[in-house]
């Protein structure tokens, strides 16, 4: 008698990861907003049903949550660092090179920072409360470090902190949309333009904030 021969089993189905959960919210996240994202939409763009992604995170608040510290912890992190380094040009750079890296790693992260900043949700001011209050205070404080010998009035210190913040996510916030209209030439994330940025960024800040000869008599 001829052994049958039995179909192959089916390929087992792939789970998406934790990144790639965190991946396609902080896509969502930035473009919808919080409020504008069900947990259905994000199952539904991962594979999965709303129940099997409770099983990585309880709710949307604690996703959102959980999108905030991957992108925000490594930059509070890397500023608070710079308390530590002398303000140098070699120091500025690898920071600026880490930086850059870190938002091109994550794109929709700038955007989606953008759009919680308008947010008026109060969960969602908390929660980036909790995340660009540090990032501020320690921009601030290594602004303060260098205001006197660059030629910054201490009440110039948060005004030259906000005009930093700005400049560094502005270009991840901006470059995708100028791109589609044309304005801007080539690709924004392309490695030759990020490049150019790390430039750009490294001879800004050094500019801002390296020391000045007659800064303190202009002070």
């Amino acid at each position: 008698m001829k052994a049958r021969t039995l179909p192959p089993a089916p390929a087992p189905v792939l789970q998406p990861t934790r990144e790639a959960i965190l991946d396609a919210a902080e896509r969502l996240f930035s473009a919808r907003g919080v409020d504008g994202v069900a947990v259905r939409d994000l199952a539904r763009e991962l594979g999965l049903t709303a129940s099997s992604l409770y099983n990585h995170f309880p709710g949307k608040q604690a996703l959102y949550e959980a999108v905030l510290e991957r992108g925000l912890r490594p930059i509070v992190e890397l500023v608070a660092a710079s308390w530590q380094a002398e303000l140098e040009r070699e120091s500025i750079a690898r920071t600026v090179d880490q930086l850059v890296a870190h938002l091109a790693e994550h794109p929709n992260l700038a955007r989606l920072i953008q759009r919680a900043l308008l947010e008026e949700t109060g969960n969602v001011q908390a929660l980036l409360g909790r995340w660009l209050g540090p990032l501020y205070r320690e921009g601030v404080g290594v602004v303060g470090q260098a205001a006197t010998s660059a030629g910054w009035l201490p009440e110039e210190v948060p005004h030259l902190a906000l005009g930093l913040f700005g400049m560094v996510f502005a270009y991840f916030v901006n470059g995708a949309a100028l791109q589609r209209s044309g304005t801007w030439g080539g690709d924004a994330f392309a490695p030759p333009a990020l490049a150019t940025q790390r430039r750009f960024l490294e001879k800004a800040i050094y500019r801002l904030l390296g020391p000045r000869p007659d800064a303190g008599r202009r002070a």
